[in-house]
């Protein structure tokens, strides 16, 4: 994975030395794996015990402590502390757990729960209605304590608003119709088509899923409690309430809410340029047209650069089309991903 970033970043201007100067890597580590017949690893590793190492003696000494009756319930950064508070020493936490990791027993001690690590799925979009995301927002009404749901699903390749509705209460039921609805609309066979949510009850409810089942749509959803698992979403709910053009008080009726959430998602769709792709809209970038739009722009700032060479001392802005997107994507792909960018930028 490595060699073919650095390939890219060299094949788009980037110095290989510099590329693996990012990377902490040596360019002739690199070129060796590129020649692919690597070998085994010759490195024969440690030929002496370190002088500090604990004796025998002194590791069965704090196995003895930490599996005592007084603390065999409590982790190494509890038992240390208190052990120094007696006027005794026996190793460090980290000492203590290397002892323990070798000797198979660093286990979860005590009755709390064992944390769980949640692994957030991974999705890649490289064309429109592959991925989809959503989620529900609260509009305030006229009656304190009572809301208005807009729900509301995102193509994560364009960006576009691909189907909303804004309803009087939270249920499972207009969540599953939304879907059925937007797949309706958007003439899209759902079969293999990603849903990505978070946690909430509209997105796990029973008739939901039977839904997302009968269609074969995959469900993907967040980590609980983590709101950049689905940053598409929650970044488009920020543009939408923090429009010159959202009502400064709450909304009187449902009607009223639905005809400023439609207004809003006709400009959303064909006006806004989305930074995220490029500055064209997403109707322009769902529909194909994007290539079209950027080719006139590069057209526009060759005929600029012509004018006034000496105002241009760099290559000419980025208007390629962008590339495929990540939905929490890995993060060493990401790191190393980052990397290359800079020594690209370099």
């Amino acid at each position: 994975m490595i060699v073919g970033l650095v390939n890219e970043a060299v094949a788009a201007g980037a110095r290989r030395e510099r590329a693996c100067l990012q990377l902490g890597l040596s360019d002739r580590t690199v070129q060796r794996w590129m020649r692919g017949d690597i070998g085994d690893d010759g490195r024969a590793g440690p030929r002496t015990v370190p002088a500090n190492a604990f004796t025998p003696a002194e590791r069965t000494c704090v196995l003895e402590v930490v599996n005592s009756p007084e603390y065999r319930d409590l982790p190494p950064k509890q038992v240390v502390p208190r052990l120094a508070d007696q006027g005794r020493y026996i190793g460090s936490e980290s000492t203590i757990y290397r002892i323990l990791r070798a000797e198979g027993q660093n286990a979860h001690r005590g009755r709390a729960k064992v944390r769980t690590v949640r692994k957030v799925d991974e999705h890649v979009a490289t064309a429109a209605n592959q991925v989809w995301s959503w989620d529900i927002t609260y509009l305030l009404s006229a009656v304190r304590g009572r809301f208005f749901y807009l729900y509301l699903v995102e193509d994560v390749w364009s960006r576009r608003i691909v189907g909303f509705q804004v309803h009087a209460e939270e249920c499972m039921v207009a969540s599953s119709a939304l879907v059925r609805a937007t797949c309706v609309a958007e003439n899209v066979d759902p079969n293999g088509l990603v849903l990505h949510s978070d946690n909430g009850g509209p997105m796990k409810g029973s008739t939901m899923l039977a839904t997302l089942k009968h269609l074969g749509i995959v469900a993907s959803f967040s980590r609980p409690s983590v709101s950049d698992d689905n940053p598409f979403i929650e970044s488009l709910f920020r543009t939408l309430k923090y429009r010159p053009e959202y009502p400064h008080k709450p909304f009187e009726t449902l009607e009223a809410a639905r005809v400023w959430v439609s207004a809003f998602v006709e400009w959303y769709n064909s006006e806004h340029r989305h930074s995220g792709i490029r500055y064209v809209t997403p109707d322009e970038r769902h529909y194909g047209r994007e290539s079209a739009v950027l080719a006139n722009r590069i057209s526009v700032y060759e005929t600029a650069r012509r004018q006034n060479p000496l105002r241009w001392t760099g290559p000419l802005r980025n208007w390629t089309p962008a590339p495929a997107v990540f939905l929490n994507p890995k993060r060493d792909q990401e790191t190393i991903a980052s990397a290359l960018a800079s020594a690209t930028a370099a």
